[in-house]
Order: structure tokens, then C-alpha cells, then sequence
């Protein structure tokens, strides 16, 4: 079964639900599952960590990115500065075809 993948990392977004509604990020990595996203400067979350000398770590609270998950991200697009759905479709290129992702709204290529 092969998986579409809309939002990929390095992909500018923006977040539509949960305490950080209306705030934008680059996403930095997906999780295993490929369900939930790290975006950067967002959902910051304080961690509690013990003091460990042997690896020269101080304790205290840090804080850190938490991920979210994808349902509650759209991505950027940067003509219209709004969020916006993802579509694919399939292009012909040098003989070949490939599928890309473009803006539902636009119908703008995302991958040039």
C-alpha cells in the first residue's frame, strides 16, 4: 500500500486546532507512525530532568518541541498566505510521468 504523504518535512504550515491554533513553523521531523509532526517553535512543552554527571547534564526544567498531530496542521501556501488543502497529480516530464503535489486552491505545484 502506498502511503500519500502531503505534509513532508521542510514544509511551511500552519497550525488549525489545539493552544497554538493560528501560529506558522517548519516542520522539523515526522514521527515513526507518520501520523504526528515536530514543527519548530511550536508546541513547546516543560520537561523536568534530573541532574546525570556522568553525561555532564544539568537538571531543571527545559524546554522542548512536542509533536502534533497531522489532522491539526494545513499547509502554508506563500502566495495567498493562508492555509490550504494539498492535491496530487500527475505530470508527464522528459517522457516520464510523476506524480506531484500541488495547492487545491491554485493548482500550483508545491514540487517543482
Amino acid at each position: 500500500m502506498t502511503v500519500k504523504v502531503r505534509i513532508r518535512k521542510g514544509d511551511n504550515v500552519v497550525i488549525i486546532a489545539g493552544k497554538d491554533k493560528g501560529k506558522t513553523g517548519i516542520v522539523s521531523a515526522r514521527a515513526d507512525d507518520g501520523k504526528r509532526l515536530l514543527i519548530a517553535g511550536v508546541n513547546m512543552v516543560k520537561k523536568h530532568v534530573k541532574p546525570n554527571p556522568q553525561a555532564q547534564q544539568e537538571g531543571g526544567i527545559i524546554s522542548k518541541e512536542a509533536s502534533i498531530h497531522i489532522s491539526n496542521v494545513m499547509i502554508l501556501n506563500p502566495v495567498t498566505q493562508k492555509c490550504d488543502k494539498i492535491k496530487f497529480k500527475i505530470v508527464e516530464q522528459d517522457g516520464k510521468t510523476k506524480k506531484v503535489r500541488c495547492f487545491a486552491s491554485s493548482g500550483e505545484m508545491i514540487d517543482a
